[in-house]
């Protein structure tokens, strides 16, 4: 049915083709003649209408002008329509030498010829366009039947009137979709935006209506049912503003991401979203040296441990846009790791995914899967990290987080690796629980493995920031699940405070450490200003479409054992220095004695398998005197 119907379409095209080229031929002549055609004039008009048509015809379809689909007409389409006009004019008045010397034909005639071929068959398709653009989109596309009444107008019944904040190239773009896609049900009603130089002018001729300040009388005025947040680069200030009139004008309202969240930086319909607590943050889009990047992971063979974590799991799609031969997914999690297989295999096609079931703990998995597989380059991403767990069990830090990282660094330095990038956090800065402890410890091994040889290979290096937003281990899912119940926000105190950024931030900000480390670095990641855990609560509470502290209230249940009431990116004595990345500084840290770290480390991990807590304890503070 479908081969009848497409090839009846082409039919009813070319036939009208036909038509026009005909057309434009006979009033071609008759602009030339004054509107009186002549008895020989009309003789040659009639030997030459089947050249014409034919040729056009012919010329048409080499370049290709009856394969695309005329409801997506485009720029590239009239100017195809363009060489194809000219061409075949040129090719008309070569054949017409050939035959009969041109005699009987007037120049001009051809020259008009083209212009009307091409003004009625540009104008033709436009108004195809136009049609689909302004009727709904379910009507069938083979249908031609003109219903002037309707020709720019779409049927409104069942379709929600938008606003659109932004009127700049993501709210334009989100438009178009709109206005293509029949089947989204939305008309747009007007645009708003700060920029008064934008107020009363036209997109598409849809109109700025006004500022974001106005939201409610506009809403109002053009009966507006939803609202749309097309800012993506909106910093934290502005972004609150826009939600605070959204919230007053009782819309349901909706965003598109920060230009941050997508990997491949295009905005979509499918990208729409509800506003969440990470639009608040107001981050600044990264700027990456994706060519510095791409050096060190192209064709390469790369290792993610923890590949099914918040943070491993986003490493694997950055670094997936930067094409690796393989990448092995190293992930205990059985679901995990399945998941992340199947996203990745869909969507990564071309890139070999190397999914294993396997603990870095293991010192023999470890020692195989690194004979098998041979990583050029290790992104250490596995860790436990809930801290009062781990404060009462602290054995298991010491076997995952510290055991498990020197198996690592020991196969990686085997067979002989390129680059080892781990993963770190802010709670090893003077650490006040054996979680960060552990971490420190981690860092230490890391940062001393190079020594004073900078040709040394791996290059160790690690990447050192604070709280992703969104992580499993965060805190914002708790006070989701919370908010769901009614409440209470359990929340430890009113002044706690931590730094918090973006997961693909975090994640691509690790890539670009990674690519310019030396060996022996410590990376910080810019996490701008602390965030009060408090005012995150009465932030995802008001985003819920509550008050804080009338619908849901807030509890302060005391710091939990090993939490700082502020979170640190330096230790005291290390020297902080900036890089060629404004977002990510370096510090020099202190050397140690590796021989004796990890003399240290064999006695921990003794301890470990004793579950002897005290004398893990007494370790700890031996290899981390400042830890509190």
């Amino acid at each position: 049915m479908n081969y009848f119907k497409t090839n009846a379409n082409l039919l009813l095209v070319v036939s009208i083709d036909i038509l026009l080229f005909a057309a434009a031929f006979y009033i071609a002549h008759l602009i030339r003649l004054d509107l009186i055609m002549i008895e020989d004039e009309g003789r040659i008009f009639h030997w030459a209408l089947p050249v014409v048509v034919i040729t056009k015809l012919a010329l048409f379809f080499f370049f290709d002008l009856y394969r695309g689909m005329w409801r997506y007409t485009s720029i590239a389409d009239l100017i195809n329509i363009l060489k194809a006009s000219a061409s075949s004019t040129l090719l008309i008045v070569f054949i017409l030498l050939l035959t009969n010397r041109f005699e009987g034909f007037s120049r001009s005639v051809f020259i008009i010829d083209l212009l009307l071929t091409i003004i009625f068959i540009s104008g033709f398709r436009v108004a195809v366009r136009f049609y689909f653009e302004g009727v709904n989109g379910s009507q069938a596309e083979g249908a031609f039947a003109f219903r002037l009444s309707n020709l720019f107008s779409r049927d409104s019944t069942e379709q929600r009137r938008l606003l659109i904040i932004g009127a700049g190239d993501c709210g334009e773009k989100m438009y178009r979709e709109i206005r293509d896609n029949g089947s989204l049900h939305y008309q747009v009603a007007g645009f708003l935006d700060d920029n008064p130089v934008k107020n009363g002018k036209k997109i598409h001729g849809i109109t700025v209506l006004g500022a974001v300040d106005q939201l409610s009388l506009i809403a109002e005025r053009v009966r507006a049912d939803e609202v749309l947040i097309a800012v993506p680069s909106a910093r934290e200030e502005e972004m609150r503003r826009i939600v605070e009139y959204c919230k007053e004008s009782g819309l349901l309202f909706k965003t598109v991401p920060g230009m941050g969240e997508l990997i491949d930086g295009r905005v979509t319909l499918n990208s729409i979203r509800e506003v969440a607590y990470r639009d608040l943050l107001g981050r600044e889009t990264v700027r990456l040296d994706k060519e510095k990047i791409g050096n060190y992971l192209q064709d390469q063979c790369v290792m993610v441990t923890g590949a099914g974590g918040s943070i491993g799991s986003e490493l694997c799609r950055q670094i997936c846009r930067y094409r690796p031969k393989k990448l092995v997914l190293f992930e205990r999690g059985e679901n995990l790791l399945y998941h992340i297989d199947m996203e990745l295999q869909e969507n990564c096609g071309s890139i070999e995914i190397i999914p294993l079931l396997a603990d870095i703990q293991d010192k023999e998995q470890v020692e195989r899967a690194f004979a098998c597989f041979r990583p050029q380059i290790v992104f250490h991403a596995a860790a436990y990290k809930h801290v009062p767990m781990l404060e009462n069990q602290p054995w298991n830090p010491v076997k995952n987080n510290i055991l498990g990282t020197v198996n690592l660094v020991n196969a990686s330095k085997k067979y002989r690796g390129e680059r080892f990038v781990f993963v770190s956090t802010d709670k090893a800065v003077r650490p006040s629980n054996v979680m960060g402890i552990s971490k420190r410890v981690a860092e230490m091994l890391i940062q001393n493995q190079n020594g004073c040889d900078p040709n040394a290979k791996p290059r160790f290096v690690s990447v050192r920031f604070g709280n992703v937003v969104g992580s499993n281990g965060s805190v914002i899912p708790l006070f989701k699940r919370q908010i769901n119940k009614g409440g209470p926000i359990t929340v430890t105190h009113p002044e706690a405070t931590r730094y918090f950024m973006m997961v693909t931030e975090a994640c691509q900000l690790i890539l670009q450490a990674g690519g310019m480390g030396h060996g022996g670095e410590i990376f910080i990641l810019d996490m701008g200003r602390p965030i009060r855990i408090a005012d995150m609560a009465k932030d995802l509470i008001r985003l819920s479409g509550f008050e804080p502290d009338v619908d849901i209230p807030i509890v302060y249940t005391g710091l939990r054992p090993g939490e700082k009431l502020y979170e640190e990116l330096i230790t005291e004595g290390e020297g902080i220095l900036p890089t060629t990345h404004e977002k990510i500084m370096v510090v020099k840290g202190t050397e140690c004695d590796l021989v004796g770290l990890q003399r240290k480390i064999d006695e921990l991990v003794e301890a470990a398998s004793r579950q002897d807590a005290e004398r893990i304890r007494t370790l700890f503070q031996e290899i981390v005197p400042n830890c509190r």
